[in-house]
C-alpha cells in the first residue's frame, strides 16, 4: 500500500513539475529551465541523502556502470516533457509520456532486463495498454472536435 502512494504522489509531482517547467521555459528557455530544476533538485536532495543515508555519495561498488547514466535520462525526461507540454498541452503530452512509460516498463517486465524477474505475457496487460491508447487517442479527438465546432460557430457567427 505504501508503494501505491509513494507512486500516487510521484505522479502528482511529475505532472505538476512538468506544467512549471514549461511557464518557466517560457521567460528563461528550455535548456535554462532544465538546468535550473536538476539543479535545485541537486541542491535539495543532497541534505536530505547526508541526514537520512549512512552511505558515501560515492561508493558505487556492485553497481552496473550503464545504470549511473540514468542522470542523463532525467536531462532528457524534463526537456522533452517540458517541451511537450509547451506544444501539446499539459493532458496530452502527459497522458503520451505515461503510455510510453508503461510500455516500456512492461517490455523490461517481460523480458527480465536489467535484473528484473521476468513475468508472463498475457492478453490482459496488451489489452490494458491498448486501453490506454485508446483512452488517449478519444481524448484528443474530443477536444480536436470541440475546437473544430468552436471555428464553425466562429464563422456563422452564433
Amino acid at each position: 500500500m505504501i508503494g501505491i502512494g509513494l507512486a500516487i504522489m510521484a505522479g502528482i509531482l511529475i505532472s505538476l513539475q512538468n506544467v512549471f517547467n514549461a511557464r518557466v521555459s517560457e521567460k528563461t528557455g528550455p535548456w535554462a529551465t532544465t538546468s535550473l530544476v536538476l539543479g535545485l533538485g541537486l541542491v535539495c536532495s543532497l541534505p536530505v541523502f547526508y541526514t537520512m543515508e549512512d552511505k558515501s555519495l560515492l561508493d558505487f561498488s556492485g553497481v552496473n556502470p550503464v545504470f549511473l547514466f540514468s542522470g542523463v535520462f532525467g536531462v532528457g525526461i524534463v526537456f522533452f516533457l517540458m517541451r511537450g507540454v509547451t506544444l501539446i498541452g499539459p493532458a496530452y503530452a502527459i497522458s503520451i509520456a505515461l503510455i510510453s512509460q508503461i510500455t516500456i516498463a512492461f517490455i523490461v517486465n517481460t523480458g527480465g532486463w536489467f535484473g528484473f524477474e521476468p513475468s508472463a505475457l498475457s492478453w490482459e496487460k496488451i489489452l490494458g495498454i491498448g486501453l490506454l491508447i485508446g483512452g488517449v487517442l478519444v481524448y484528443k479527438l474530443e477536444k480536436r472536435t470541440a475546437v473544430e465546432a468552436e471555428v464553425v460557430r466562429e464563422k456563422i457567427g452564433a
